[in-house]
């Protein structure tokens, strides 16, 4: 596994690049770039990274992130496996401030494309009817080019700063405090947790990876990720029961116990205080819509 944080994205002499991702699973490395991005998933489950945020991906997952915004789409761990079939696929497209000119969202027409890239800096997620329109817009905008590609890229702009349907991603007090050099500590510390978050986590056992300290392990974490490392912890098993309450065959119980939890009830109370409803109340949510 390649440990890069800061991505190089080929090519963009031109003005922007889009690129229809299609491997057995999406990029494992958590990284940031100096562009725009607008990304979708087309075919592929696992765990979404973006700033301090966690949460499970499915197909149709869109976002719209501003520059050095670190992110990660970790494929479930299905898709990794040495005989798997499985194939992942997304569009995503990277552009940056200045690709029509330094100047060009300085006009008064502009203002309020403006303003959607200034709401970005927190990431947006997108939902309802503006999801939708745009899954649709990326997946015909690979056969555009030239002229006919940057209006299609400034209409979905376009759309995107007139619309609400979108929440937003990373915490307020969010900010990138990440170096290159800390790239490889990270991924071991990501990769160690979502191997191991069904059992009982050590944290002098995480901390060694990074050769520190349990404290300064934890005061390191909570000041690159805006989170306690429990914290972290928690919203990986909760976005797991997440994916597993979608699942009609899943019980409470068997969803507790393949999360992480050893009792029902604090499986219960975790869950409520994260997603701010219970497990069975999530469950027959997501099955109503």
């Amino acid at each position: 596994m390649k440990p890069l944080l800061e991505k190089s994205i080929e090519n963009l002499n031109q003005s922007y690049l889009v690129k229809t991702l299609k491997e057995p699973f999406f990029d494992p490395n958590w990284h940031f770039h100096p562009h725009y991005q607008l990304f979708t998933v087309i075919k592929g489950t696992g765990t979404r990274f973006i700033g301090d945020d966690i949460r499970h991906f499915n197909v149709g997952d869109t976002v719209f992130l501003a520059p050095n915004m670190p992110h990660l789409w970790r494929s479930d761990r299905e898709y990794f496996e040495k005989d798997s079939q499985l194939m992942t696929e997304g569009i995503v497209v990277y552009f940056k401030e200045d690709f029509l000119g330094s100047e060009f969202f300085e006009k008064s027409e502009m203002y309020n494309v403006k303003t959607l890239l200034k709401k970005s800096e927190r990431g947006l997620d997108l939902t309802g009817q503006l999801k939708e329109e745009l899954v649709n817009d990326l997946k015909n905008l690979p056969v555009d080019s030239g002229f006919q590609g940057i209006i299609k890229i400034l209409s979905i702009l376009d759309k995107l700063s007139k619309s609400t349907d979108y929440q937003y991603i990373a915490s307020t007090t969010y900010s990138n405090t990440h170096k290159i050099s800390e790239t490889e500590r990270m991924r071991r510390v990501h990769e160690y947790v979502l191997k191991h978050f069904k059992e009982n986590i050590n944290l002098s056992t995480v901390a060694s990876l990074s050769n520190m300290t349990d404290a300064a392990f934890c005061r390191y974490f909570k000041s690159r990720t805006n989170k306690t490392f429990s914290d972290f912890v928690k919203e990986i098993r909760i976005g797991n029961a997440c994916k597993m309450l979608q699942d009609e065959n899943k019980s409470i119980s068997q969803t507790c116990y393949e999360s992480g939890y050893n009792t029902v009830s604090n499986f219960n109370n975790q869950f409520k205080s994260l997603k701010g409803v219970s497990p069975k109340q999530y469950q027959k949510l997501y099955r109503r819509n």
